[in-house]
């Protein structure tokens, strides 16, 4: 491992945060610290942005992408292309995130140079990676394409069986959890106190009391993640308890629909969406609960952030979200896409002691879903394909 130098390759990165974002980033600081060496690839969607930086210690560069659809991603995958081969010295394999234009790029070169490539398959769903290759223009092409790369990783059993429904070749897909880094078993009072304090010291709309109940959601801000039945139910939950507070944490097309649906709902004051974070410690730290009404995912990051950071967890009673809570031991699952029950699972969570619940989400993580165990995982899969390329 200690010599392993890898290409990791996803097109949208910090400051644009999302699931698959964060999983790149933590992933790169987990292997920088496991003795291998990364170099991140990205997309410079905004000309100010820097070409290289250092993000967690990990250095990154961004390749030209011109805002200009169509023409914009050709000139992103013919930069990608160039600096693969270029640079086909310094790296000793590839590891793409999703399965679009990134994968078509690095897996044309990689094979051509006779180097390794793993694809990583980010969502699932309607939203996801496979589903993606039956809409977007040139998909079924860039699928073929991916079919050929050295392995596959799916990140929850749902994105593994849309694989193989795909017909990916069985030998090269490998399931591989989703893993976060566990925060502190314990988690007091005063601690909460202290989170809250800090956060409402660098922003005044995260004042409140120590008594108000705080939910917290962090992800996209895009309608499948169910956050307009989460707003409705909010109208529930603020009437039976006028100091309830839910932040919406990140960034996404439907910002500003969700914005007018605050407004027309009158939740201004009881709905906070102030940006994206790279870092959610501290909000989690801060809330009472952490609430995911998804109407699909892969395995959600967000969520096992949530139940790594002892904090109670409310969620979509859907496939992936089964794969980490089962209800009542682990958090709370309601059904999809429904007001009501997610409003009355909200304010039952915030009238109960739900401690023996959160204990148990945050053994489950320990056992199963650390961020180590994930890393490692994955540099045995690059091993293994590199071992077989010799």
């Amino acid at each position: 491992m200690s010599e392993m130098r890898i290409a990791m390759i996803t097109r949208r990165f910090w400051p644009l945060v999302g699931g698959a974002e964060v999983v790149m980033a933590n992933l790169a600081t987990e292997f920088q610290r496991l003795g291998v060496k990364p170099i991140l690839l990205t997309a410079q969607w905004d000309p100010t942005w820097p070409k290289h930086f250092m993000h967690r210690d990990v250095e990154v560069q961004r390749l030209p992408n011109p805002d200009r659809r169509g023409w914009g991603t050709l000139i992103y995958m013919d930069a990608l292309s160039q600096w693969l081969r270029k640079n086909r010295d310094t790296y000793d394999i590839a590891f793409v995130s999703m399965l679009k234009h990134s994968a078509y790029s690095a897996v044309t070169v990689c094979r051509k140079q006779r180097q390794s490539v793993v694809l990583r398959v980010e969502g699932g769903g309607d939203t996801g990676d496979c589903n993606w290759h039956h809409i977007a223009r040139f998909g079924s092409r860039i699928r073929r394409r991916c079919k050929v790369a050295d392995a596959v990783i799916a990140p929850s059993q749902a994105t593994h069986d849309e694989l193989i429904d795909a017909q990916f070749p069985l030998n090269r897909i490998h399931h591989i959890p989703n893993g976060v880094a566990l925060g502190k078993q314990l988690r007091t009072t005063e601690a909460i106190v202290f989170a809250r304090q800090t956060l409402a010291q660098n922003n005044r709309d995260f004042t409140s009391h120590p008594d108000h109940k705080v939910s917290v959601y962090t992800g996209r801000l895009t309608r499948n993640k169910g956050l307009f039945e989460l707003l409705d139910a909010w109208k529930f939950v603020v009437n039976q308890n006028p100091h309830s507070q839910l932040w919406l944490i990140g960034e996404g097309p439907d910002r500003e629909a969700l914005y007018e649906r605050i407004r027309e709902l009158e939740l201004i004051g009881h709905v906070l969406m102030p940006g994206a974070f790279d870092d959610v410690a501290d909000l989690l730290q801060a809330a009472n609960s952490f609430i995911l009404p998804s109407h699909m995912e892969g395995l959600s990051l967000s969520l096992l952030e949530a139940m790594a950071s002892n904090v109670h967890v409310i969620a979509s009673d859907i496939t992936a979200n089964r794969q980490l809570i089962d209800n009542g031991v682990h958090g709370r699952l309601v059904p999809v896409k429904q007001v009501a029950p997610l409003a009355e699972a909200i304010l039952t969570a915030h009238a109960s002691d739900n401690s023996e619940m959160v204990a148990a989400a945050y053994q489950r993580v320990r056992r199963t879903f650390s961020l180590e165990s994930m890393a490692r995982k994955h540099l045995q899969v690059f091993e293994d394909t590199l071992r077989r390329g010799k």
